[in-house]
């Protein structure tokens, strides 16, 4: 199973869709709200490079908003 964090806030459009994509194909995932971890937001940004949501990461690859196609190659969904 891979390990799977989605750095997102509560507020986010795409953020919600990326979650729901996830469960909708039985993946498991550590949600980290950046909106309020400081911590986690700073993490995401030296991993991504971005200051945008929503970050994947996936095993250590690092998929930046809801790209279906990357995560369900990152994932090996068809």
């Amino acid at each position: 199973m891979p390990n799977v964090k989605v750095y997102s806030t509560s507020t986010c459009h795409y953020c919600v869709m990326t979650k729901e994509f996830l469960k909708k194909n039985n993946i498991q995932f550590e949600n980290i709200d950046v909106g309020i971890n400081r911590q986690a937001s700073q993490e995401m940004m030296n991993k991504s490079g971005q200051m945008g949501v929503p970050v994947l990461d996936i095993d250590g690859q690092i998929i930046v908003g809801f790209d279906k196609d990357a995560i369900s190659k990152a994932l090996g969904i068809n």
